[in-house]
């Protein structure tokens, strides 16, 4: 069994489902005893953020470049970034590891290709939503990508650092990501991407009709799949 090595903490809430879908995983398909072997480093989101809000992206940076090296320092056999938006220093971070990086674009698009999803809509952060490191990630794949107008996208973004962050779950903000959601859709989306770790939280398949694809649990599966491959 391979290694995985996580860069988590951003937030802690999310990165407890990426510990706990990875090990159900592993223990469905070995059985027994079985459990997953994983490298964590857990950041302090408060830290992360402050640079995130600063745009101080470049020492942002050199933070995930520094725990993916702790973790193949561990014996990881290859990194996940447990959020989306910190993949906006992705290559960054290829470029100072030698280790394979897992990245949560790619394994998305992977899913959304097989599933016959031409057209997809995109909920996140503000930076996930407006930057191409993520849409333009996506594209490569050959999707057509829609996010929501500008007031709809800071609405999204606060609800995810104001509440979802620090683990509040309101009912009026599920309304409001539902009633966005309704509007991509009407607009040509076939699914919807929830693409910030945390919005699993506050929404999942049961609460609409529309096709919804949980990047953390999409993540989760392409760690599983590596460390059994």
């Amino acid at each position: 069994m391979k290694t995985i090595g996580l860069i988590g903490g951003m937030s802690w809430e999310s990165t407890s489902s990426y510990y706990q879908l990875i090990n159900q995983e592993v223990k469905a398909a070995l059985g027994g005893l079985h459990s997953a072997k994983i490298a964590l480093v857990s950041l302090d989101f408060a830290e992360v953020e402050a640079l995130q809000s600063s745009g101080n992206w470049n020492q942002a940076a050199e933070m995930m470049i520094e725990a993916a090296l702790r973790l193949q320092a561990a014996g990881a056999d290859a990194i996940m970034i447990c959020t989306n938006t910190m993949h906006k220093v992705a290559e960054d971070l290829e470029a100072q590891i030698d280790l394979p990086l897992l990245h949560i674009a790619d394994a998305t698009a992977k899913v959304l290709v097989n599933d016959g999803v031409e057209t997809v809509a995109l909920l996140g952060t503000a930076f996930t939503m407006q930057e191409d490191f993520y849409i333009g990630r996506l594209a490569r794949h050959g999707l057509k990508v829609i996010t929501p107008i500008e007031a709809e996208r800071q609405l999204v973004h606060q609800v995810i650092y104001q509440e979802l962050c620090v683990g509040k779950i309101r009912e009026e903000s599920r309304q409001v990501y539902l009633s966005i959601i309704n509007g991509l859709s009407e607009k040509g989306a076939q699914a919807v991407i929830l693409g910030c770790t945390e919005i699993g939280l506050l929404v999942s398949q049961k609460h609409t009709g529309i096709e919804l694809y949980d990047t953390t649990a999409i993540h989760a599966q392409a760690a599983v799949e590596f460390i059994l491959n």
